[in-house]
């Protein structure tokens, strides 16, 4: 089974992210399970959102507390929360920064993969959002499956399309962009 954990603020979308790689995931028939976990809801407030994916019914009903990844949609929230707490052994973080991998020794040290990618300035671009407070869950999807290769981008758009609730299109580009983006890095 692999777990994931988002870690997001409200209003970023880091629900819908969460459940936008649930659908892409159960449309390529495995199993999938995604809920979010927040306080208060307000805007700006820190939230965390949990997907689990296997090729077999998933039973187990609890938070993810051992994650294979690692979502960070806000890179403010390191520091503040302890994203990394029970990422396993050779786990991963995706990082929406402007930063390279490198500049999160910390976690690299810890025996971490760190992949970053500027979301932020892709959903401005794409106008998902305002510049104040850009939504970047899309992006960081297309991020996510290029990464990880736990999904691939045909799902991932699909998945986007039908939970979208407004700029379907733009969502679409924005995770492709990022996509594309995150696949250069990787092949590097």
């Amino acid at each position: 089974m692999i777990e994931i954990r988002f870690h997001g603020r409200g209003g970023q979308g880091t629900v819908v992210a969460s459940k936008a790689l649930a659908e892409a995931i159960a449309l390529e028939d495995r199993y999938v399970q995604t809920f979010p976990e927040y306080g208060v809801e307000r805007r700006g407030a820190p939230v965390m959102a949990y997907t689990r994916i296997d090729n077999k019914p998933i039973y187990i009903r609890s938070k993810v507390y051992t994650p294979n990844y690692v979502i960070v949609m806000d890179p403010t929230l390191i520091g503040a929360v302890d994203v990394a707490v029970g990422l396993k052994s050779g786990g991963s973080i995706i990082i929406n920064t402007e930063k390279r991998p490198e500049d999160y020794k910390n976690f690299i040290d810890k025996g971490y993969k760190v992949y970053t990618i500027d979301a932020t300035s892709i959903a401005i671009k794409h106008r998902l959002g305002s510049k104040a407070s850009p939504i970047v869950n899309t992006a960081m999807l297309g991020a996510v499956a290029a990464y990880t290769g736990l999904v691939g981008l045909n799902a991932v758009v699909e998945g986007v399309r039908k939970l979208s609730p407004v700029k379907k299109d733009e969502n679409v580009m924005a995770a492709k962009e990022a996509y594309k983006i995150a696949e250069e890095v990787k092949n590097g």
